[in-house]
């Protein structure tokens, strides 16, 4: 057994992924612009997202039935079908977007293998994860591939007792669903910030007086990190 069970998000911590979705919150703005001003369709928007977590969870998917269910309130129900075949088009195009890594992802994976065993704990919609993995390269890297439904400190919990190391860390760019619960959990939480938007739902303040959080500029800087907290004291 390995001594360590080391955690990477996937969106936005090892490839781009919020950034499509802002990007086609933009054309939804566009389309809506005779029914709604932008920054009050993004504000509809948004409450859709937060209402619809429960039912629909996390990815492109769901997030496209937000799209529709917001068109539908700010015209009253009277969304042109063109419209609606429009956002279902914007959702094909982000399902279809090829893969681009964020800046030192492989080199980030490789170094965390050669201390512990790797995990890829990722929420989403199943398919597209997979198929995001799949194109990005570094499926061959990973010990295991975790896709919950959502991160809370006891799927972590979960999961690190799965792999039965005696330590565990998880590496993400999301204070929220990344950092907060894997401290809960008893694990190092390690904060990568995004260099893209961050979505809304996903913000909060970084929990700097914990000891076992740490905060990083980029993937470049895990190398340096697990050597430092692994030698000897």
């Amino acid at each position: 057994m390995r001594a360590w069970t080391i955690g990477f998000d996937a969106d936005d911590t090892l490839w781009h992924n919020e950034r499509f979705f802002r990007m086609t919150e933009d054309r939804f703005a566009q389309l809506l612009a005779p029914h709604m001003e932008g920054g009050a369709l993004r504000a509809r928007l948004l409450e859709a997202e937060r209402r619809n977590l429960g039912l629909y969870g996390f990815g492109i998917k769901g997030f496209v039935l937000s799209m529709i269910e917001t068109a539908v309130e700010v015209t009253d129900g009277r969304v042109p079908g063109d419209v609606v075949g429009e956002i279902l088009a914007m959702g094909r195009d982000m399902l279809a977007h090829p893969i681009e890594l964020l800046p030192h992802a492989r080199q980030a994976v490789e170094a965390a293998r050669l201390v512990g065993e790797v995990v890829l704990v990722t929420k989403g919609d199943l398919l597209d994860q997979e198929r995001k993995l799949a194109q990005s390269g570094l499926g061959d890297l990973f010990d295991a591939v975790e896709i919950v439904s959502d991160k809370s400190p006891a799927t972590y919990l979960r999961i690190f007792a799965r792999h039965g190391a005696r330590d565990a860390m998880m590496i993400g760019n999301s204070l929220k669903s990344d950092v907060i619960p894997a401290l809960a959990a008893g694990a190092w939480g390690v904060h990568v910030p995004s260099s893209g938007p961050e979505w809304a739902l996903e913000a909060a303040e970084p929990p700097q007086d914990h000891p076992r959080f740490r905060a990083i500029r980029d993937l470049g800087e895990v190398p340096d990190l697990l050597s430092d907290l692994m030698s000897p004291a």
